[in-house]
């Protein structure tokens, strides 16, 4: 089960992910969990109950590196989410993810 600071973690997480749809960066929940292989079910759950400790720390080096998401702000809440402003979906066509 999750401490508290890690629930925190995965809302920051999911709040990003929420961003990022609305700003058209990537269609939904969807895009990202096949884009890295990431389990539906495990996902799912984790979004339902933030309490589980499934979150992979690979899941947020994604949104670090692919998407501009700071890492310290997904981490501590510090800061503001982005360190830059993330690409539209086109700007990751030849990238090794898709």
């Amino acid at each position: 089960m999750q401490n508290e600071e890690g629930q925190k973690i995965v809302e920051r997480f999911f709040e990003a992910l929420f961003n990022l749809k609305e700003r058209k960066v990537i269609r939904g929940k969807q895009t990202f969990t096949r884009r890295y292989g990431i389990n539906n079910r495990n996902f799912w759950l984790l979004e339902k109950d933030k309490s589980r400790d499934i979150l992979q720390l690979a899941w947020l080096s994604h949104l670090v590196t692919d998407y501009g998401v700071s890492a310290e702000w997904l981490l501590t809440g510090n800061g503001n989410m982005y360190v830059k402003e993330p690409p539209a979906i086109s700007g990751f066509k030849n990238q090794k993810h898709e």
